[in-house]
């Protein structure tokens, strides 16, 4: 992947939207992450930063990553406005060229889909081995196609949780499967659109 081209289309892509003010979390995040204890998240393309910011607000302590320098400056500035910034550390980082350091409680990668090449098994499989025993890989993939996607190819396959739990290739005796399904839920777009998409969610749950 060439890290310029790629990090020119994803400032690109914010860039043309408004600065989201109050970004929400996603639904798969709140839901796995009800009655888990505060600790170190790590968030793979934070993005717009609702979940990052969500997580802050309920005392955890976030490395937010992204490659669109935009996002993360975005991002950075939000969470000082809102009291937060000694809780979200934002960095620019290619997951295609390096992981980021620290081991963590949870790791998020919330919609790691990109038009640029990037060996998510590769990403994943490092995001698993950064969690602290008893720690959680939340990976929540687009099961369906947005009218507001990027991507509008019909023909695109959307693997399926155990699919993408098998590309890991982590042994389940220390990383477990804890969620696989397809849940659907209504999603609004960057300009309020709404439609029904299916999430596929999977959840490692690291035992040791």
């Amino acid at each position: 992947m060439n890290t310029t081209e790629a990090g020119t289309f994803w400032d690109g892509v914010y860039a043309k939207r408004p600065t989201a003010h109050a970004p929400r979390p996603n639904a798969r995040l709140t839901e796995t992450v009800a009655g888990l204890p505060p600790g170190d998240v790590l968030d793979l393309g934070c993005g717009d930063g609702g979940d990052a910011l969500w997580l802050a607000g309920r005392g955890w302590r976030v490395t937010a990553v992204d490659i669109s320098a935009v996002a993360v400056e975005r991002l950075a500035a939000l969470a000082r406005a809102k009291g937060l910034g000694d809780r979200v550390t934002t960095a620019r980082h290619d997951l295609g060229k390096a992981f980021p350091d620290g081991e963590f409680d949870l790791v998020c990668a919330h919609y790691l889909h990109t038009p640029f090449d990037l060996d998510r098994a590769t990403v994943l499989r490092s995001a698993a081995r950064a969690l602290r025993p008893g720690g959680r890989l939340l990976v929540v993939d687009h099961g369906s196609t947005a009218p507001w996607s990027w991507n509008q190819d019909p023909g695109v396959h959307h693997p399926s949780p155990r699919e993408v739990a098998a590309d890991i290739g982590l042994d389940p005796a220390t990383w477990p499967v804890e969620r696989a399904d397809a849940p659907r839920r209504i999603a609004t777009g960057p300009d309020g659109q709404t439609a029904e998409v299916t999430d596929h969610v999977l959840v490692l749950h690291r035992t040791v």
